[in-house]
């Protein structure tokens, strides 16, 4: 028994010995094998994949990256925060070139061959141009340079931040030496309360009244009203600060011939949908603000409450003592009548109480919040004895332009496709717009066709006239890689030389099929817009928007345009400038016209763009395709484009649109 089992033992000992033998063998072989393979199978798969685009993929890394400038522009969409993108020294390849994100435009503006003599009036246009190149050829070098950025953080250093009162007061000459504006520095917080002491003036007699028509055969009309508004001083420098609120009680001279309130908000000069109090209790099943309903009863003219009914209603209440007491008011403001209005901030809205009772009631809105009422203005006629606000919050928000912006990868624009695209979206901005661009990145340009490249948008900014936006503007285009730099200093009429930019990056730099002009306030349904553009026949010229026909330019007023200007009596055929398309080939027309210096300007952009459209279809018929879902004005049911949508409403429009599967407004017009 014992012999029998050390064989086997020996058999066992000889078996395993052998079989690690033949493993390590085949290890030995296995790696040999895969030395002299992987070389060949990565130089085959490197050279199977060059030139192709891949759907998910942005690009195929190369093998071996030359030098250290050619690794930063290799890894986008992850940017530099600090240091400047530039273009590579090293042998950089002809055909990607103009694939890559370029921090300036690449427009050719020769403003020293301009002809300054140029004919028809438009000289004047052309030598402002010619002034804000030169000045943004400067501006643009010492940014590139650093010493902007240097003589910025030296002024940062001297700077004291304003502080946070508890409450503001301000007497009747105080208030009108600061041009009736109150200013509260950090803003209103949940629980805060405004209180106007003053008196509405007599009704003065006025010819041209803004609320109202004049009737036939009259010349005037008697009118007594004031506005009080609380507006964001801090939002844009050089814009009309929006209006939190506007409360404006209309004693006489309103188009209903009653005295009513009228509360609303604005935003860029675009009004909201009023709610208007005009005496009538809110119906009971109409929403309340915080428990209170939006307009309180009072007598009108054509209640019969005279003083003999008054006395009856006491001598009745005295004889019947009934469960419930209801009395109804006259109307809270009188001319020439002392009244104490506090204005506060509730949970869901603000509540108006005038001498104690309560009058109005007015639920927030999208896109206005309470730390942005950073004043408060008194116009019209009244009377102002004093102001006071209390319960102000006592922490310092960041009024910054730049405090909107969020310095993440997700918000970051993905690589240029390898290939045409077939829309690209060039929206106009200004420098000390941040929180409207990160609006837009944060909403309509996360769609999937965007993210995936199959669509391509870039804002187009020029330089702006503080120092510090300018540092904080490159800074942004450094990161998130879809800013376009337009070299010259911004005013109103040049914008219309971003829009040529933004053709000369359509066709140059990305190739598109179409190119979509918008602003940096305007909501874009991005599928839709490619829907519409693509119902005109393949190869056809092309020319989409809210078209106007027959316009006339205004020769008086703010927006006035002299005979200099604008000659002819007409414009022409010309799509509101929120949003258009444009087909290539008359976006190339456009720019070859514009570096040849052919090209027409115009202050007004797209009047503009309609009389280059009009030149071309002199040679080539363009189609003209009219939608009123271009809305100019707010936003309208299965929009294509909302335009002066804020910031929150801009997030509030892609929320809805991710939840329902639908458009719905936020905030109709």
């Amino acid at each position: 028994m014992k012999r029998g089992g050390g064989k086997l033992e020996t058999y066992m000992g000889v078996t395993r010995t052998r079989s690690v033998q033949i493993l390590a063998l085949l290890g030995l072989l296995y790696m040999i094998f895969m030395t002299f393979e992987v070389p060949f199978v990565f130089k085959s798969v490197s050279q199977d994949t060059s030139g192709v685009s891949f759907q998910n993929d942005a690009f195929v890394r190369p093998q071996q990256l030359d030098s250290e400038e050619e690794m930063q522009e290799k890894e986008a969409p992850i940017r530099p925060l600090k240091e400047p993108l530039r273009a590579s020294s090293v042998s950089p390849k002809p055909q990607r070139q103009m694939r890559e994100y370029k921090t300036l435009s690449g427009l050719v503006f020769d403003w020293r061959a301009l002809d300054s003599t140029e004919k028809d009036g438009f000289s004047g246009l052309h030598k402002s141009a010619i002034t804000a190149f030169q000045v943004g050829e400067k501006l643009w070098e010492d940014l590139k340079s650093g010493k902007i950025r240097i003589d910025v953080e030296k002024a940062a250093e001297n700077r004291t931040e304003t502080s946070c009162p508890n409450s503001v007061s301000l007497s009747c000459d105080e208030f009108t030496k600061k041009g009736k504006v109150m200013v509260l520095p950090c803003g209103l917080t949940l629980g805060s309360h405004i209180t106007l002491v003053g008196k509405p003036r007599i009704a003065h007699a006025e010819h041209d009244p803004k609320i109202s028509l004049l009737k036939d055969g009259d010349q005037s009309l008697m009118v007594s009203q004031f506005m009080l508004e609380l507006i964001g001083l801090k939002t844009v420098d050089g814009e009309d600060p929006p209006r939190v609120l506007h409360y404006n009680p209309r004693l006489k001279g309103d188009w209903s011939g009653k005295p009513v309130i009228e509360q609303n908000t604005c935003y860029r000069q675009q009004w909201g949908t009023s709610v208007r109090c005009e005496g009538w209790k809110s119906r009971p099943d109409e929403e309340t603000v915080d428990g209170l309903i939006k307009c309180e009863k009072w007598i009108r003219d054509d209640d019969s409450n005279t003083e003999e009914s008054r006395a009856t209603w006491w001598f009745s209440r005295l004889l019947s003592r009934p469960k419930k007491v209801t009395v109804d008011w006259p109307f809270p403001f009188a001319e020439d009548k002392l009244f104490v209005m506090t204005v506060s901030a509730g949970l869901e809205g603000y509540h108006v109480n005038v001498d104690g009772r309560h009058v109005t009631s007015f639920p927030y809105r999208t896109g206005f919040s309470l730390e942005d009422a950073t004043g408060l203005t008194l116009k019209g006629d009244i009377d102002t004895h004093s102001v006071f606000a209390a319960s102000l919050p006592s922490s310092h928000p960041s009024y910054a332009p730049q405090r909107h912006l969020e310095f993440s990868d997700r918000w970051q624009a993905p690589p240029l496709p390898s290939g045409p695209v077939e829309l690209f979206i060039g929206i106009l901005s200004a420098g000390n717009h941040f929180a409207e661009r990160m609006a837009v990145r944060k909403s309509w340009m996360q769609h999937r066709l965007i993210k995936n490249s199959k669509v391509v948008a870039r804002f187009f900014v020029a330089l702006h006239g503080r120092k510090e936006v300018n540092v904080e503007l490159k800074k942004e285009a450094e990161f998130f890689g879809d800013i376009v730099i337009v070299p010259y200093m911004d005013s109103y009429d040049l914008v219309v030389v971003k829009t040529v930019a933004i053709c000369e990056y359509g066709v140059r730099t990305v190739a598109a099929k179409h190119i979509m002009k918008c602003d940096d306030d305007t909501f874009v349904r991005v599928d839709a817009v490619i829907k519409e553009a693509n119902k005109i026949p393949e190869g056809s010229s092309l020319y989409v928007g809210n078209i106007n026909y027959y316009h006339k330019p205004l020769r008086s007023g703010k927006w006035s345009v002299t005979y200099e200007e604008w000659p002819e009596e007409d414009y022409p055929p010309y799509a509101n400038g929120p949003g258009y398309i444009l087909s290539s080939d008359v976006a190339n027309f456009i720019v070859s016209e514009f570096e040849k210096h052919k090209l027409r300007l115009f202050k007004m952009e797209d009047v503009s763009v309609g009389m280059w459209v009009e030149n071309f279809n002199s040679t080539k018929p363009v189609e003209y395709v009219h939608s009123l879902k271009f809305c100019q004005f707010g936003c309208i049911e299965d929009y294509y484009t909302a335009h002066y949508q804020s910031p929150k409403q801009m997030i509030c429009l892609w929320n809805k649109l991710q939840q329902l599967g639908r458009p719905v407004c936020c905030n109709m017009r």
